[in-house]
This record gives structure tokens, C-alpha cells and sequence, in this order.
């Protein structure tokens, strides 16, 4: 299990970056060194992380920008690793998402005690039952009975179509790349066949349409994916 978790290190210090993914590697896990804050966007739209480990000083995008991005999408633990020790910045970067801030010079048995307690609490987090009923808006998905209702009426989704849809409501703030959704519903690799995802998110959208063509429940993030309007 543990040989399958993928932390993300977001660190422009070569030495430093090398360090923290040593750790990583001692307590089991996989690391994946980041250098700027450019390079750490690419890596966190190709796959699903984890962990972060994101230092603030960074070339390219700042570390509190990226913070915002991936709290807007995800929930993954956040460890903020940085120089800068002034209270202000450390409540900022807490109230703004991350889960724990370590201040630079650390010790690497905390760095490794933290790693570990904050997958533990996430893992536990994932692990909890599903909430059989999702509402969004003015549409419900009963999960037991894998029904859709929008205003009450019931809707006829395909399958894949009603995958998709769970998807989008169970994590109503994320953004899901194309590559997303199709390995996450068909359970097979994804090569860029844009037209199938497309195909099925207009069918989506067609469907909520025709009951409430006053609201727009999907949008379409240009360069990313797709989320739920909000």
C-alpha cells in the first residue's frame, strides 16, 4: 500500500528537495521532486497526489498561489515547508488551506512523523462510507437506488453518464481533466480520445437542460476540464 502513495515536492533548494524526498522514501513512499512553481501545476494536472509538500518562495508561481489552486480542486494534505517563520504568514497559509507549516531549518523525524499522521488522517477520511444522497443545486442522486432527480422529476442517464455525474457532485469543487474522468469511469488508460468525454458531458448537459435550460450546471474550465458551476 504504501509503495502506491505519491507525494508531490514543490522545493527550489536541490539539496533541501533531496532531502525532504529521502524521507519520503525511508517512511515508504514515492516522491516526485518539483522545482518551481510552474513545474509543480504540470505535475498536479497530469495525475492525483497524495501528499504536497510545497515551500512558498518558488520560481514561476508562488507557493500561496499554488496553495489556492489545489485547495479549490482538491482535498490532499497540504504541508507548507518554509523559511519564512513570522506568525502572519504561517495563520495566513493555514486559514487559506494547508493542513501543517514546518518552518526551515527542520528536523527530519518531524518532517517524517508529520508525513505519516497527516496521510493516516487523510486515508481515514477516504476510508468513511459514502453519503448515499448527493445534492447539487436543484438536482439529487440517490446512490442506492442510482437514480437522478432534477426538481423532482426523474432523469434517464446512461451508465457512464451517471458515473460522471457522481464524480462531478462528490467533489463539487473540483476541476476533472478529461484524462480524469475517463480512467476514473471507463477504468481503462486514457489516450486523448477527446471526442468519447465529450460526447458524454454534452449528453449530460442536454439532459439537465431540457428540465431547467435556465441553469448551467457544468462548466467547462479552458486548458483543465470540467466542475461543477457554482
Amino acid at each position: 500500500m504504501n509503495n502506491q502513495i505519491q507525494i508531490l515536492v514543490v522545493e527550489d533548494d536541490n539539496d533541501i528537495n533531496q532531502l525532504l524526498c529521502n524521507i519520503i522514501k525511508k517512511n515508504g513512499y514515492h516522491p516526485q521532486p518539483a522545482f518551481s512553481g510552474t513545474e509543480a501545476m504540470l505535475y498536479l494536472e497530469k495525475q492525483e497526489w497524495d501528499m504536497l509538500l510545497l515551500d512558498l518562495m518558488l520560481p514561476g508561481m508562488s507557493g500561496d498561489e499554488i496553495l489556492t489552486k489545489i485547495t479549490e480542486q482538491s482535498n490532499i494534505p497540504v504541508i507548507i515547508i518554509s523559511a519564512k517563520i513570522d506568525q502572519e504568514t504561517k495563520i495566513g497559509m493555514l486559514r487559506t488551506g494547508a493542513d501543517d507549516y514546518i518552518t526551515k531549518p527542520f528536523d527530519n523525524e518531524e518532517v517524517s512523523a508529520r508525513i505519516d499522521s497527516h496521510l493516516r488522517r487523510y486515508q481515514r477520511i477516504n476510508k468513511l462510507p459514502s453519503t448515499k444522497k448527493l445534492v447539487y443545486k436543484d438536482i439529487e442522486i440517490d446512490q442506492e437506488a442510482k437514480t437522478v432527480f432534477l426538481q423532482g422529476k426523474q432523469l434517464n442517464f446512461t451508465a457512464r453518464e451517471y458515473e460522471i455525474l457522481v464524480l462531478f457532485m462528490a467533489s463539487p469543487k473540483k476541476v476533472f481533466t478529461k484524462k480524469n474522468l475517463f480512467e476514473s469511469v471507463w477504468k481503462e488508460a486514457f489516450y486523448g480520445d477527446d471526442n468519447t468525454i465529450n460526447v458524454h458531458i454534452s449528453n449530460i448537459r442536454n439532459k439537465l437542460a431540457a428540465v431547467n435550460p435556465d441553469e448551467q450546471y457544468i462548466e467547462t474550465i479552458w486548458g483543465m476540464g470540467y466542475r461543477l458551476k457554482t
